[in-house]
């Protein structure tokens, strides 16, 4: 499987009608992009979307970001992803993770231990049977992992790394962790607005929801950041580093950061002033910019 060094990551895609998002999967693909990242939330369940967005391209990887291991039993999550790995031509890349409390408590589970939770889920994982016809040989998944224990398991049973809401400083305390090998993918918020008060208005109203979560909280404090700086919707400080905002060079030169802190692929989340936009020009933008 090739992802390339960089790919797309966008809630925009369930925002549209099944048929405009399969076709706005495969203009992505034309333009160039290594993968197409989808979130599992309160939108599309994953696997069914994934379908979709794989039988209208031809190409390009199709990756969970992530699929919520408290949404399905781990036979049915290894079950889901082999078939789609078959029936794809192992175009099909399972991220999968803990998710968080006020979204676990809505499926009515208990966020407890939650590095328990996923090491004894991948046993069941790996050891559920399929009796359906499958892949030649076992798809490869990766883990949402921010913090160094999560990190650990990651290197240990998965192919790497998907970490979202994190600077570039996140992926090189990721590297040094996962090691030489292991795939380290982090997720870019992006804004193309060059005014700054617009710009930074754009990102707070997107980083609201993540600065709830004490998950992502407890990352960017080990990360240096202060609770003043995650205050508010956070301060310009936060924002500029969380959200790469400005031109498209700019954007570029983000890449390029996390690149050299030992990402191998970067998926980049285009933000618009309205959501429910295909931001399509600047997906093209970008990818000829980082082609």
């Amino acid at each position: 499987m090739n992802i390339g060094r960089v790919g797309i990551w966008t809630f925009n895609l369930d925002l549209q009608p099944g048929a405009k998002a399969r076709e706005a999967a495969a203009e992505i693909e034309e333009m160039g992009w290594g993968a197409l990242w989808i979130p599992e939330a309160l939108g599309r369940e994953a696997f069914t979307n994934s379908a979709l967005l794989l039988s209208g391209t031809k190409r390009i990887v199709v990756a969970t970001g992530i699929a919520n291991i408290w949404a399905r039993d781990p036979m049915a999550m290894a079950a889901a992803q082999k078939t789609l790995a078959e029936a794809y031509d192992n175009r099909f890349l399972l991220g999968i993770g803990v998710s968080h409390a006020p979204l676990v408590g809505m499926r009515g589970h208990a966020y407890d231990k939650p590095l328990s939770a996923m090491r004894q889920y991948l046993d069941a994982m790996d050891s559920a049977p399929f009796m359906a016809f499958g892949p030649p040989q076992p798809p490869p998944r990766i883990l949402a992992a921010l913090a160094p224990k999560m990190l650990e398991l990651a290197k240990q049973r998965s192919l790497g790394s998907h970490p979202y809401f994190v600077p570039p400083e996140h992926s090189a305390v990721a590297r040094r962790i996962l090691g030489k090998g292991p795939l380290l993918a982090p997720e870019q918020t992006v804004v193309l607005e060059t005014e700054p008060t617009k710009a930074r208005e754009i990102a707070r109203t997107f980083m609201q929801t993540y600065l709830g979560l004490p998950n992502y909280v407890n990352n960017l404090k080990r990360l240096g950041f202060t609770d003043d700086d995650v205050a508010n919707g956070g301060n310009d400080k936060l924002v500029d580093a969380i959200v790469a905002w400005g031109k498209v060079e700019d954007v570029v030169r983000r890449v390029k950061a996390h690149h050299d802190a030992g990402a191998d692929h970067v998926c980049l989340q285009v933000l618009t002033e309205n959501p429910r936009d295909l931001p399509m020009q600047q997906w093209r933008e970008l990818a000829q910019a980082l082609g």
